[in-house]
């Protein structure tokens, strides 16, 4: 009985430090696992560089393998340290935690997939956590339901925009034709792409007046595109935060952001109130 409860009370502080980041503990626990995070994607960097690697390969190569194992520590920590490990495994955090540290043992079998390990770029995101920056969602929500309020509208566009693709890429083919590059249709729709994008990459070029003329029409629509998008998304955040004012002057109450980075160590579950004592998905005990 001893036993199990000194294995509980480890596995309970470890689970503190690892989960949470309120605590002085877990917040250094976070920073210096993106330190680590950081460097290993910088080791990666620097290895594609030749005349670097050519150098320092070893310190590169072993100082991957530093990082990779202690990736696995971590991963191996985190799922010892909840009760559900399935949980958190098939979880958002859990899959890139996996995939972040496989590559470099893959590389025993495909050469070359160690260069995978840059996906722990995508576990910076747990910066999040220990910035808070959650106390910016409320501009971001409002922002993302402007986006969504606009989708239609938006669908329609590009739905115009891919048809316009689509005519003038097939009127170039037949003006230009084989002999300037614009050898078939899809070819010629994807140089119209490239072209109303404004991105223009150069690799086809219109060689005739009538061409030229043409091209000049489709790269004045592309900045009219590039405005429309914006002008229907503006008009909907407009929109959207003249209601937030209205309601805010008629008293009514606003959606609290929760900023506790506390995680139930029994099923995984985040998002918690303040001070909350238990679980809001299972009802375990958050302070066991």
């Amino acid at each position: 009985m001893s036993t199990n409860k000194t294995t509980s009370n480890w596995k309970d502080k470890l689970h503190e430090i690892i989960y949470e980041a309120d605590t002085p503990a877990g917040k250094l626990f976070d920073i210096v696992l993106l330190v680590f995070i950081i460097a290993s994607i910088a080791l990666v960097m620097l290895e594609s560089i030749k005349h670097i690697d050519n150098k320092y390969h070893e310190i590169l190569y072993y100082g991957e393998w530093v990082v990779t194992i202690l990736f696995s520590i971590e991963y191996i920590a985190r799922v010892i340290t909840v009760r559900k490990p399935w949980k958190y495994i098939f979880s958002f955090y859990g899959i890139v935690d996996f995939l972040s540290t496989i590559p470099m043992y893959l590389s025993f079998l495909f050469v070359g997939s160690h260069a995978l390990v840059t996906l722990r770029a995508l576990r910076l995101l747990r910066v999040f956590r220990i910035l808070k920056i959650a106390r910016y969602l409320g501009a971001s929500n409002q922002l993302k339901d402007s986006i969504i309020a606009s989708r239609v509208k938006i669908a329609v566009f590009l739905f115009a925009v891919v048809i316009s693709s689509v005519i003038f890429g097939t009127i170039m083919y037949l003006v230009e034709g084989e002999e300037n590059g614009f050898t078939n249709i899809p070819k010629s729709v994807y140089w119209c792409i490239v072209t109303l994008t404004t991105v223009g990459f150069g690799d086809i070029a219109p060689q005739t007046p009538l061409g030229q003329f043409i091209t000049s029409i489709i790269m004045i629509l592309g900045y009219g595109i590039i405005a429309v998008p914006t002008g229907i998304v503006s008009a909907e955040y407009m929109k959207s935060s003249t209601k937030k004012d209205k309601e805010i002057a008629e008293g009514k109450p606003q959606e609290e952001l929760q900023l506790n980075t506390q995680s139930c160590s029994n099923c995984h579950a985040s998002d918690h109130k303040d001070k909350a004592d238990y679980c809001h998905s299972c009802g375990h005990n958050l302070h066991l």
